[in-house]
């Protein structure tokens, strides 16, 4: 019995020294660093540095250069040599409109131009009891809308940027009304506008869902909302004016205008004349077939009865002529451009064709006077270049500017409506 007891105590004690020696325990030490795994990663870094400073030194070299070339850049201009123009708007016969509004680093100079002209047409058409200074904006962000919209629809194949027609504007507002500038200014945390990063975001986030197919049209309006809410702020579903609420919708029956009642002309040998047809510009971006066509004649024709008759219009066409002078408010095709005798259809058409007359802007045309044997029309722009002269927000434009490089224009329907009758 003792030696059993003995071996069981020297059993249980080897089971104690083997419990607490010989199992193993957590511990920290400081981390070990493999020397040449270092060396590696030096060597990386000092490589990629060199690289670095090589790139930064072409980077620099090529910023510097494109700042010199932009210094030294050079536009094709006409002297005023034998160009006789109107000096003063006091010249003019003009309708009634508001000063002129500047739309700054945006290019929705077809809401500007249109907005314009039907904040005239609100006058004229209550006798000059109305005065209502329009939201262009409101206009711009149902715009964006209806073109992600599109976007979506058309599965990636349709054209998203900041260009419109002066027709977008009675689309607009036939769907989701009008409101007061008052009330929807578009501009959030400046006092002056800058669509430059809203467009990018847009077409990022529109990029993305075409890349990705995401073709659900619910939410990815919802987050194009949240885009343009982000940099133009949210329009209005209900507001006052002058102590009574309106919807949009209701404000614009209040205007007393019907957008059915303005029609689109343009002069074109691309189409039959005196039919309707596509004004074929990526501006167009809906694709609208709602353009009458008519010759350069009867073009000319309408646009001079209607400001002569006092209804104005908005028009639009090609601004980046030699002959087109901001410092002097004018604009006018030069002789070395072609001579006046000579602008007819074709001469217009052949510049289309080539590219050289281009839908560049819209204008809203709101005065007549004829001066040194040519025709002269007073135009209010939105553009900047109409802020360089004496005349800040105006041109004058002289006919055959008028004949050669503007493309198409919106008026109303009394002044055409004989015209209308050519039309099948």
């Amino acid at each position: 019995m003792k030696t059993l007891s003995l071996i069981l105590s020297i059993l249980i004690l080897n089971s104690f020294v083997f419990s607490s020696n010989g199992i193993n325990k957590a511990k920290y030490e400081k981390r070990k660093e493999d020397k040449v795994l270092k060396e590696i990663r030096e060597h990386r870094k000092k490589v990629q540095e060199e690289r670095d400073k090589i790139t930064k030194k072409i980077v620099e070299k090529h910023v510097k250069e494109n700042k010199k070339k932009r210094k030294e850049r050079k536009s094709l201009k006409s002297d005023i040599n034998g160009v006789y123009f109107p000096k003063s708007l006091k010249q003019f016969k003009t309708i009634w409109h508001y000063k002129p509004v500047a739309q700054y680093y945006t290019g929705t100079c077809w809401s500007f131009s249109a907005t314009s002209y039907f904040e005239s047409e609100i006058y004229r058409i209550s006798h000059g009891n109305k005065q209502i200074k329009l939201s262009e904006m409101f206009t711009v962000y149902y715009e964006y809308i209806e073109k992600a919209r599109r976007f979506i629809k058309e599965r990636g194949y349709s054209y998203v940027a900041e260009g419109s027609e002066s027709n977008a504007v009675t689309r607009i507002w036939k769907k989701y009304g009008i409101v007061p500038y008052s009330v929807y200014n578009g501009l959030v945390d400046y006092d002056k506008y800058d669509h430059t990063p809203l467009i990018k975001e847009l077409n990022s986030y529109l990029n993305y869902v075409k890349k990705n197919n995401l073709w659900n049209e619910e939410e990815n309006l919802k987050h194009v909302k949240l885009i343009l809410n982000k940099y133009m702020g949210e329009p209005p579903s209900e507001f006052k004016y002058n102590d009574k609420t309106y919807t949009p919708k209701e404000f614009l029956k209040f205007t007393g205008l019907n957008p059915d009642d303005y029609y689109g002309f343009m002069s074109t040998k691309s189409e039959p004349f005196y039919s309707k047809a596509e004004f074929k510009v990526p501006d167009n971006w809906w694709h609208s077939k709602d353009y009458y066509n008519v010759p350069l004649n009867m073009f000319y024709y309408i646009i001079k009865k209607a400001i002569k008759s006092r209804y104005g219009m908005v028009i639009g066409g090609d601004v980046s002529e030699p002959g087109k002078l901001g410092e002097y408010d004018v604009a006018f095709i030069p002789d070395f451009d072609i001579p006046y005798k000579h602008i007819n259809q074709d001469s217009r058409e052949f510049r289309i064709y080539n590219g050289t007359t281009g839908d560049d802007h819209g204008i809203h045309l709101v005065g007549y006077t004829r001066y040194k044997g040519h025709d002269w029309f007073l135009i209010k722009d939105s553009g900047r270049s109409a802020r360089y002269g004496k005349h800040k927000g105006y041109y004058f434009f002289r006919d055959d500017y008028i004949k050669l490089k503007m493309l198409t224009f919106m008026v109303h329907k009394d002044v055409v409506k004989d015209i209308l009758k050519k039309f099948d």
